[in-house]
């Protein structure tokens, strides 16, 4: 039984071990704006978006493989298999649904070829829209 237990955690170990890059590693190839975006006070409902500027600041070609956001609120667009060489730049856009009431918080993990991957966030509060003015109600006086 030990052995068995042994196995399973030592699985386990090199498996986490492979699967994750040093945060500095990444931050060293590449140079993302806008990764904890601030979205603010929104309307709840009204959908928006917001883009992210990433910019190959290595000496090596990345290309950008995928982008998969948390949930179904968060839709990402972007070129799948885009090459970005050393010094351009590319860009993602993350939109909300808008699908919120009160506080919020997103994210969305951005995957890049040689294993590098980095997540990105957004935040913000949704209010209800002080445009809409209800239409009064009228009595009916029969």
């Amino acid at each position: 039984m030990k052995k068995v237990l042994l196995f399973f955690f030592a699985c386990f170990l090199l498996i986490n071990v492979q699967a994750q890059i040093p945060v500095n590693a990444i931050d060293k190839i590449l140079s993302i704006t806008n990764m904890d975006y601030d979205m603010g006070r929104i309307s709840a409902g009204k959908p928006l978006e917001y883009n992210l500027v990433i910019k190959n600041i290595g000496t090596d070609t990345i290309v950008l493989q995928d982008v998969k956001a948390g949930c179904g609120c968060t839709t990402p667009k972007f070129r799948a298999g885009e090459k970005i060489v050393p010094g351009k730049s590319t860009f993602i856009t993350l939109g909300f649904n808008g699908g919120a009431n009160g506080e919020f918080s997103k994210f969305a993990d951005i995957f890049f070829s040689g294993g590098l991957s980095r997540q990105v966030k957004f935040h913000g509060f949704a209010v209800a829209d002080s445009t809409v003015i209800p239409k009064p109600i009228i009595a009916n006086n029969k």
